[in-house]
């Protein structure tokens, strides 16, 4: 894992939250401005449109983008949940390694415990920075690490070929290692496709044109509501794509159980970890 691909989702992660949200709140009072004076031109026209079935087409339109944007809320909430027992399941198992690792001869022991106190480390501040430009250094080390916990392991295993006792310690190394692929898989590479922004973008406008055009052909002024309904429409927004980027400060993770897992571990845990639970 030399690098970070995201090659499942459309990168917003440039965006800042705060511009998400305006930029939202500008898209939803454009579009219900559009669709007003377009029904004002139409009304102009012709006197035919009725309103009853504006009011039937414009419900539809609210219903999909209703539709897309708990679809899209559903996915993102069901991965923070995930990333949220990943943190917890990798506590657990690093824990469960560290102490296994006592069944190692006592130089190996001693590495090994070092190890275990580095990569927890690792893991912690790097939560806490939610800096992921330095993600391929991060993964540089922990690969690294991973290594020589494994070649620690595998030496003592020719010397010990049949101990059930190593099997349990490698067992745990596994677990350990797999479920670091399994929180990066989780964390970043899994993101909403670009296809479902574009459909849900789609959508808000369409939606949106929808009610202004039915405003006008009802002849009923500008709404005086409408900058609530854009506030409210960007609120749900930048919440989906704040739960989607794994480095947001906006929601964040608990990363309590590491923190445990760390000072139990003893010899000075990471100080800024441990002042700050929260993170990727």
């Amino acid at each position: 894992m030399a690098g970070v691909r995201r090659n499942e989702g459309v990168n917003l992660d440039v965006i800042p939250i705060w511009v998400l949200g305006l930029g939202t709140i500008a898209i939803v009072l454009l579009a219900i401005e559009a669709g007003f004076r377009y029904g004002e031109a139409s009304r102009r026209d012709s006197s035919e449109e009725k309103e009853s079935p504006l009011s039937a087409i414009s419900a539809a339109l609210l219903g999909l983008v209703a539709f897309m944007l708990a679809f899209t809320f559903s996915a993102v909430a069901q991965r923070y949940d995930e990333r949220r027992a990943i943190v917890r399941n990798e506590a657990n198992a690093i824990g469960t390694a560290f102490l296994r690792s006592d069944f190692l001869p006592e130089a190996e022991r001693a590495e090994a415990a070092q190890l275990f106190r580095e990569y927890t480390d690792i893991r912690i501040t790097t939560a806490v920075s939610r800096d992921i430009a330095k993600l391929p250094q991060v993964l540089a080390d922990s690969d690294r690490i991973q290594r020589r916990l494994w070649d620690l392991a595998k030496a003592q295993v020719r010397r010990e070929p049949n101990s059930p006792i190593l099997a349990l310690y490698i067992s745990a190394l596994n677990e350990m290692f797999d479920l670091q692929s399994t929180r990066m898989a989780v964390a970043i590479y899994t993101r909403i496709p670009g296809g479902i922004w574009t459909v849900l973008v789609a959508l808000v406008v369409l939606g949106m044109f929808g009610v202004g055009y039915q405003t006008a052909v009802s002849r009923s002024r500008r709404s005086r509501a409408a900058p609530i309904l854009a506030v409210g429409f960007s609120i749900v927004i930048a919440l989906i794509a704040s739960l989607d980027r794994p480095q947001s400060g906006f929601i964040t993770i608990s990363q309590q159980p590491m923190i445990d897992a760390r000072a139990f571990m003893g010899e000075n845990p990471t100080a800024n970890a441990v002042r700050s639970p929260s993170g990727k």
